[in-house]
């Protein structure tokens, strides 16, 4: 693998260790006398005083390891019923009981440290995420993330003003939206529950004129308070200079995620993307391509650009469509790993890289500040001032009305493109 660049006087990031810390999860078991089904047993699972040990944890973290998986992690003593251990899989559980699984460390796959500032005032810093590092803790990646480093950075000196621990503050820099794994470019964080709340408002706002169908060319990019740009490298060449796609995006059950996999649908929820053509490589079969996203549902330029016939150079898990390249097959043996869970997906997932697509230039309102307070002032014939008039001074027959409104301080953001992103006429 390929050994970090050096950093450079604005990045940070602290190596990672071989293994990570493990993890715990702290259940209660509750009062409810709902029944859930036992995975690959036709018994239900009253969360009353019946249900045994097997039988919790089987049917409540079914996404997390097959029946055998857990009974190994309860043979193995992974497990504590009011803080003894406890390795017999039939024990049965009092309602109020306090359960604590206990995750073994494992040594998780590659992913980059080191990352890049590229701006930073008391509210909110924006860095260059490198493509292979996952934002948020998730599946393989609970230590490899964007917000391990930036809370070991705040935890390494109190002095750094990333870590100012206020009441106003958060404890370090929390990021506000999510970057794919393999999706390199401008990541927001806030450091500032004030600057978190907006800085989500602003994402939030963008996708509800989408599903509220408001959206038209003029709203793009000209209305909303930030304004994200991309560049990716699509297959194949793009006939039209600018295309607009308005494809829902809804989910489909896919082996090897939980939850399901975002694809095109007819029955998803609005989504809006507006893709200009930057440069066609004819011999090499690729169109360089600048997109402009007004909603932000997961993986949603790769889904379409793959639902116009031209996914990411070298995606793979979408095809054309905006569907998985393999189609669904059930959802997995129920083989395990070593530490009981399930084995790691052998078919394409949604953090698996490979593909170009980067972050590249965002617009914003700042979301604390005012840049000025701006007067307009002007005459007219006396007659009654308008609503938004802040004092006015009159003469024989002339009235001067003075308006005072705020203009929000606006941030632009680059991040530097990665060579297979440039055009020919670019330069690092």
């Amino acid at each position: 693998m390929a050994d970090e660049k050096a950093p450079t006087r604005n990045a940070f990031g602290e190596p990672w260790p071989d293994f990570n810390d493990g993890l715990t999860y702290t259940d209660i078991v509750p009062p409810t006398s709902t029944t859930a089904t036992v995975q690959n047993s036709p018994k239900k699972c009253p969360r009353i005083r019946a249900c045994s040990l097997i039988e919790f944890y089987s049917s409540k973290y079914s996404n997390s390891a097959p029946l055998e998986g857990w009974l190994q992690r309860i043979r193995n003593g992974q497990i504590t019923v009011d803080g003894q251990v406890v390795t017999d899989p039939d024990t049965t559980l009092r309602v109020g009981s306090v359960l604590l699984y206990s995750r073994l460390p494992w040594k998780e796959p590659y992913a980059p440290y080191l990352l890049e500032v590229l701006y930073e005032d008391d509210d909110m810093v924006a860095i260059n995420k490198p493509s292979g590092l996952q934002v948020l803790p998730g599946g393989l990646f609970q230590q490899r993330t964007v917000l391990t480093q930036l809370r070991w950075l705040a935890e390494k000196s109190s002095a750094l003003r990333f870590s100012g621990i206020a009441a106003a503050q958060e404890s370090h820099p929390v990021p506000v939206h999510r970057l794919g794994r393999g999706t390199s470019g401008i990541l927001l964080c806030a450091k500032t529950k004030l600057a978190r709340a907006r800085l989500a408002a602003y994402f939030a706002d963008g996708t509800a004129v989408v599903r509220e169908n408001r959206i038209s060319d003029v709203e793009l990019g000209t209305t909303r308070r930030i304004s994200k740009i991309y560049r990716a490298l699509a297959t194949g060449i793009i006939d039209e200079d600018e295309v607009v796609v308005k494809q829902a995006i809804g989910m489909m059950r896919y082996p090897g995620v939980a939850n399901g996999l975002y694809v095109a649908s007819s029955s998803g929820k609005p989504a809006f993307s507006k893709v200009r053509v930057l440069e066609r490589d004819v011999q090499g079969n690729c169109t360089l391509v600048q997109v402009e996203i007004q909603s932000g549902r997961p993986h949603q330029i790769r889904i379409h650009l793959s639902f116009l016939g031209h996914p990411l150079l070298g995606d793979p898990l979408y095809g054309i469509d905006g569907q998985p390249k393999v189609a669904e097959s059930g959802c997995g043996d129920d083989s395990f790993a070593p530490d009981g869970g399930y084995q790691r997906p052998t078919k394409p997932v949604p953090g698996d890289c490979g593909y170009h697509l980067h972050a590249h230039h965002l617009v914003l309102s700042h979301p604390t500040k005012n840049e000025s307070n701006k007067e307009a002032c002007y005459a007219t014939p006396l007659q009654s001032p308008p609503s938004t008039c802040q004092y006015a001074t009159t003469s024989s027959s002339m009235a001067k009305w003075c308006i005072i409104q705020a203009v929000h301080q606006v941030i632009e953001i680059t991040a530097p493109l990665p060579t297979m992103l440039r055009a020919q006429n670019e330069t690092e």
